[in-house]
């Protein structure tokens, strides 16, 4: 992990225990190219090292198995079968939907024009001899409001955050979307806890819930962790902020310490323990401009 995962770890972490709730650890190894078990394996390490001990979920199991999302497939077909009437498969290259001339939105999101969403039986299968499809769900001119935990009241249109958005991909894995929906509910999970970059994909999951009468959860977006360097949010290719460099640097109530100062628990960067900061953590405390490592 590097230090934004671990941040959003620990924020999750906080909100969970401050309320009595269960942390639960879901491995998203749904992408067959990027995940690999030894992955999952050095997260639950990190984890652990910073004394993130969670209830569920990973290794560790639970009741509501199997927690790795590549073992799955069962479970969001049959979700994708009841939402059947509304998927359309798509043969759009993404070179098309990132084109200039295609619509996007204000933050430069590309908004998917609906190309393929009526195309004719003969079509379909003329197309599917060239390439397989992606399959996309129907939004319509829907809007959905919400309440996030940091940043307040949002009232968003499907279509501006994206249009008609993609539940399984050309490969026939099934998409992010869809799968995360069909597991908060499997899995009783109450709360969601992720970086405010994810702020724009709530809609459309609580889209998803609502169509498959499932119970939506909080949502809590919190700022990003950006990089002084490149003026981006971390990512794996800030090697000096991974955990294998800090790890080899900082003791863990080091890190912790720098992590509860950036969210606002704490006022200034020093060593913590997750019982200080647990004790002392607060929603409100959390800042909503992202923050500079």
């Amino acid at each position: 992990m590097h230090l934004g995962n671990v941040f959003s770890a620990l924020l999750s972490f906080l909100s969970a225990y401050s309320k009595g709730g269960k942390w639960v650890l879901r491995i998203e190894d749904l992408d067959p190219e990027r995940s690999r078990r030894e992955y999952a394996e050095m997260l639950e390490d990190d984890l652990n090292w910073l004394g993130l001990d969670w209830d569920e979920g990973g290794s560790k199991g639970g009741d509501y198995g199997p927690y790795y999302q590549s073992q799955r497939a069962k479970i969001y077909q049959e979700a994708f079968d009841k939402l059947s009437h509304l998927i359309y498969p798509c043969f759009c290259k993404r070179a098309d939907l990132l084109a200039a001339s295609a619509p996007h939105s204000s933050d430069g999101r590309p908004i998917y024009s609906g190309k393929c969403r009526d195309l004719s039986s003969a079509e379909i299968k003329e197309l599917s001899k060239l390439r397989n499809p992606a399959y996309r769900i129907k939004v319509g001119d829907a809007t959905v409001n919400f309440t996030d935990g940091v940043y307040g009241e949002q009232s968003k249109s499907l279509y501006e955050v994206g249009g008609d958005f993609v539940v399984r991909r050309i490969d026939g894995t099934f998409a992010y979307q869809l799968a995360v929906v069909v597991d908060d509910a499997a899995m009783g999970i109450t709360e969601v806890v992720r970086g405010n970059d994810l702020l724009d994909s709530t809609p459309s999951q609580i889209y998803l819930y609502n169509l498959l009468g499932l119970p939506v959860p909080e949502f809590y977006h919190f700022p990003l962790l950006m990089s002084a360097e490149s003026g981006a949010r971390l990512s794996k290719r800030d090697k000096s902020l991974d955990m294998g460099e800090l790890r080899k640097k900082y003791s863990a109530e080091e890190i912790l310490g720098l992590l509860g100062y950036y969210a606002g628990i704490i006022p200034e960067n020093r060593k913590a323990t997750l019982n200080e900061l647990l004790e002392k953590f607060e929603w409100d405390k959390v800042p909503q401009n992202n923050i500079i490592v």
